[in-house]
């Protein structure tokens, strides 16, 4: 999934926390309510300025940076 346009990084929001769409809704704070055991609809009825796109987004976005961290072993 192709979230660049969704996901977004400013400096002056949130602490520069990549955020959804500009919004002031972090990547990391949809990420813990559905830890929390929230489902995508209780996010989306709570937050309606959120779409299930946006959902979606922050999972392929958590993905990458997942995908990305390595552990390089001390020899």
């Amino acid at each position: 999934m192709d979230y660049s346009h969704l996901i977004t990084i400013e400096p002056d929001k949130r602490s520069g926390q990549p955020c959804i769409r500009g919004l002031r809704m972090t990547v990391q704070d949809v990420l813990e309510y559905l830890a929390s055991g929230m489902s995508v609809d209780e996010i989306l009825t709570d937050f309606p300025d959120l779409t299930d796109e946006d959902i979606r987004a922050c999972l392929a976005f958590a993905a990458d940076r997942e995908r990305r961290l390595r552990v390089i072993p001390l020899k």
